[in-house]
């Protein structure tokens, strides 16, 4: 039996992903949650240390936030947040560019592979890697798609890590997440969406993703919307 590392940011992908790693028995699994100056780190920090409880779980945090600093996103920066249709969810490329920090995902994968050799040098101990990352269609950021998670286990290779990098849920619409985090026993409500603010803005473009996910997946969202 090996270990496991999961990237997580509270949401709902990271924290289905996080279920699904527990389901399957891994035997110590450390959730990884990253501060990178984010306007709603708090809740984000939150959800990822419940999930840590539920799983059975070490909580670990590294501060990142010098990433913060240099990012435009409106995710770091303050900025006008527009409120987003169903209608305009069919093609969210422009708008998902206001949210894009810089190198996010292969800063956040660098780090994880720093845990994992220091925990191998320090335990002789092998641990997984595991992304929340989803199907984002022709919208896709090019550090969430199946070529990025294959080069970055190339690059991990190339040094001293053992294990794999795994993107379980890569293949999946929000929907189809939604579903699988219900089977195994996923509490929505302690998860956290909204790029802007510590309760969901119910506008932005995250909000409105995860209201699409629930809609489609004809199942009820237990959180807790700005009204």
């Amino acid at each position: 039996m090996k270990n496991a590392i999961v990237l997580c940011s509270g949401g709902i992908d990271s924290v289905t992903t996080a279920y699904y790693v527990k389901k399957k028995k891994y035997r110590k699994i450390i959730i990884l949650f990253f501060n990178y100056n984010q306007k709603s780190v708090k809740r984000e920090r939150e959800c990822s240390r419940k999930t840590a409880r539920k799983v059975g779980a070490e909580f670990f945090e590294i501060n990142l936030k010098w990433l913060g600093k240099i990012s435009g996103s409106l995710i770091n920066k303050p900025g006008k947040i527009k409120k987003i249709g169903r209608k305009e969810l069919k093609d969210t490329r422009k708008e998902s560019t206001k949210y894009y920090v810089p190198c996010r995902n292969t800063v956040f994968i660098v780090y994880a592979l720093a845990l994992a050799e220091s925990m191998f040098i320090k335990e002789k101990k092998i641990y997984d890697i595991f992304l929340g990352f989803k199907n984002e269609g022709r919208e896709s950021y090019p550090d969430t798609t199946k070529e990025f998670v294959f080069e970055m286990n190339k690059l991990g290779k190339l040094g001293n890590f053992k294990g794999k990098i795994i993107a379980p849920l890569i293949s999946m619409d929000k929907e189809d997440i939604i579903l699988l985090g219900k089977k195994l026993g996923v509490n929505f409500k302690n998860t956290h969406s909204c790029y802007v603010k510590n309760i969901h803005c119910g506008k932005c473009l995250a909000c409105m993703l995860r209201k699409e996910g629930f809609y489609w997946s004809n199942e009820k969202d237990d959180a807790i919307f700005s009204p």
